[in-house]
């Protein structure tokens, strides 16, 4: 796995591999907590049932990069994926804010990292493209 991704062309502004771990490990802290208040009050009536929709589609998109990068080998795909996990946090962000502000604001570094995450990817992509 870390091999394949070792030998792809990178730009020069990619983080080394190891950043990755703990910034990861930060921002799925971040999500457990704040998704699990979602379900939380979805659960108890206090914001209606579809607003769990884009939360439960970040977290699958969110675990598919992961097998399409490393595992499938796939670039493109990846940057498919990664577009999609970007646009669902900005979607999770709109549909909780009327209800939560501290969690649609507790998303800002999540959001800011897949931003970051996702230029890289495309530019991963871009550079690989064969």
């Amino acid at each position: 796995m870390n091999e394949w991704y070792e030998q792809l062309v990178k730009p020069s502004w990619a983080p080394p591999a190891w950043v990755f771990g703990p910034v990861w490990t930060v921002l799925y802290l971040i999500i457990f907590v704040t998704y699990g208040i979602v379900l939380g009050l979805v659960i108890t009536k206090k914001v209606p049932v579809y607003i769990i929709v884009p939360f439960v589609l970040n977290l699958i998109f969110n675990f598919l990069f992961t097998t399409i990068q490393f595992g499938l080998k796939n670039n493109f795909l990846a940057s498919i994926d990664v577009l999609l996990v970007f646009i669902s946090i900005v979607v999770t962000m709109i549909v909780i804010f009327p209800y939560s502000k501290i969690i649609a604001l507790f998303q800002v570094p999540y959001l800011l990292w897949v931003s970051f995450a996702t230029v890289l990817q495309i530019t991963i992509t871009y550079l690989n493209w064969k």
